[in-house]
């Protein structure tokens, strides 16, 4: 086993300034490769004209973005050309595995992007890159330990289908059951009231929690989205969070304002609302699962999206009165409760492929620290 430099064993190729009065949206030449290419895979914008061919950039090969977050990626894409702020990283070294230094500089990646200060964005340099010291086995066990992690995130990236496959079997389900009920009613004819709570954070450990923002950003509630209250602050109970509450995120980016989430469990009998919170207190005719989908569903969530307010790129906010005269259908409680019920059994396999998921994703962390420090 020895410790090499990345430059050592990999040649850094980065990319080319092209000449913007040369790049076209209409697909004539070739694709050029930006920063926000390499995530997504593809390129819109093309350059036509003549270029070094060194800078062609073949489906498979490794890129690394050089500025804002420092990320590694094969190109999924077609034939390309690299643009500047973005490199290629190529294997010199017959002794090195492409698909183990693919695990290990990520994590190297971002200790420098953690470390690099920034006014308004962070930039990598090459020398960095090539600076970038490891430890290196031997080829077969590089392979191997490459082998483990990407069986683990095969695995993961399977349980994450079958969880996409369940959300999409209730939003069907919710279509199908509800569509012909016109949008009669105003949604306080469920909501008696939106209870918001306190934002205060302790820096010491307390068993009284409240809750983050991002406890229902994703329109599933997260009880694990938590920070200490102060000590000496005593929470009312009508912040409580319990199990069958509905929650409504108030405020959040123009993405997740409106988030919803209905608590099935939580872990602790101490856990309140923050301010950007709220609490649904229910009126007689409603199933709250019900309630939460309908909240989420597509449909409602533009409604939502309409009526929030704030600065284009900012927090955006929605008010309680706005909130409350969006129109929604009004189905019978009798069929509410059928799709509940419906609700609660595919919840049960989503809890499983969600602990199955965390498993994961301990097991990498910890092959990965094992492996690689």
């Amino acid at each position: 086993m020895k410790k090499v430099k990345l430059g050592e064993v990999c040649e850094i190729l980065s990319g080319y300034a092209f000449k913007s009065s040369q790049f076209n949206d209409n697909k004539i030449g070739l694709p050029l490769i930006r920063i926000r290419d390499v995530e997504r895979g593809f390129s819109d914008t093309y350059f036509e004209g003549t270029y070094p061919e060194e800078y062609l950039i073949k489906n498979g090969d490794l890129l690394i973005t050089m500025d804002g977050s420092f990320i590694l990626k094969k190109w999924e894409g077609d034939l390309a050309l690299l643009n500047q702020r973005v490199c290629k990283i190529k294997i010199t070294d017959k002794s090195v595995d492409e698909g183990y230094i693919s695990w290990l500089i990520p994590k190297f990646l971002k200790e420098i992007e953690d470390k690099t200060p920034f006014v308004t964005v962070k930039h990598l340099s090459v020398a960095k890159i090539k600076d970038i010291s490891f430890v290196l086995p031997n080829k077969l066990e590089q392979k191997l330990i490459a082998k483990k992690l990407n069986t683990i995130s095969q695995i993961y990236d399977f349980r994450k289908i079958q969880s996409e496959k369940f959300n999409e079997l209730v939003k069907s389900r919710f279509n199908e059951m509800f569509e012909e009920y016109p949008d009669s009613v105003f949604l306080d004819t469920y909501i008696k009231e939106l209870r918001a709570g306190k934002s205060l954070a302790g820096e010491e450990n307390n068993k009284n929690k409240v809750l983050k923002t991002g406890a229902v950003s994703y329109d599933y509630f997260n009880s694990s989205e938590v920070k200490n209250l102060p000590i000496d602050y005593i929470p009312l109970d009508e912040h409580k969070v319990e199990i069958g509450d509905v929650i409504i995120s108030r405020m959040n980016t123009s993405e997740l304002v409106g988030a919803a989430g209905y608590v099935w469990a939580i872990n602790s009998d101490n856990i309140y609302l923050p301010d950007r919170l709220w609490k649904v207190i229910l009126n007689d005719r409603v199933n709250p699962v019900f309630l939460w989908k309908l909240i989420t569903n597509e449909k409602t969530k533009l409604k939502i999206k309409r009526i929030s307010s704030g600065t284009s790129g900012s927090m955006k906010n929605i008010s309680k009165s706005q909130l409350l005269q969006i129109r929604v259908p009004f189905p019978p409680l009798a069929l509410q409760n059928e799709f509940a019920d419906f609700v609660a059994q595919v919840d049960k396999s989503q809890l499983a492929i969600q602990k199955s998921l965390e498993e994961l994703e301990t097991l990498k962390k910890s092959l990965m620290q094992e492996y690689f420090g």
